[in-house]
């Protein structure tokens, strides 16, 4: 079996191996209780989650057929020229955020940001991006700034 095929086994095992760390050394410190958190509370928390989601990824592999993991390396293989659009349109939608949530507010800087980078991909189409863009949209005003109280106005000047 080639590492092509069980790099989905590898990524697993390294991100269940990074949150067994992060789980220990954040066990050595005070964890506290639900209502008292200590310090290791957090790090311990989020390792053990990183175990579980390496297991996931882990077990995952071995749902794909080796037909399909010979497309992928046959897909893999054969392209050589490097498609900057994603990069791109990532890069490009944190630099609007950022533009944004200063000058006009949270809600334009959220939408601007995810559409953007939405359109990094070939697959999807504007509608697809405006339906993404409005739902995280939603759910960002509604966490941050109504849930979490953070002080970016959502429209600035209003």
């Amino acid at each position: 079996m080639s590492f092509e095929r069980r790099r989905d086994y590898y990524a697993g095992a390294l991100i269940a191996l990074i949150g067994a760390a992060a789980a220990y050394e954040g066990s050595t410190y005070g964890i506290g209780s639900l209502e008292e958190m200590g310090s290791g509370f957090f790090p311990t928390a989020i390792g053990i989650g990183m175990i579980l989601i390496g297991a996931a990824i882990a077990v995952s592999a071995e749902g794909t057929s080796p037909a399909a993991a010979e497309h992928t390396e046959t897909v893999h293989s054969t392209s050589k020229s490097f498609d900057w659009r994603g990069w791109i349109a990532i890069i490009a939608g944190v630099c609007l955020f950022m533009a944004l949530s200063e000058y006009a507010g949270l809600l334009p800087a959220i939408f601007a940001c995810v559409f953007v980078s939405a359109m990094g991909t070939r697959t999807t189409s504007w509608k697809e991006a405006i339906v993404l863009a409005a739902c995280v949209t939603a759910f960002g005003i509604a966490l941050f700034s109504l849930g979490l109280k953070i002080q970016i106005p959502i429209l600035r000047g209003i």
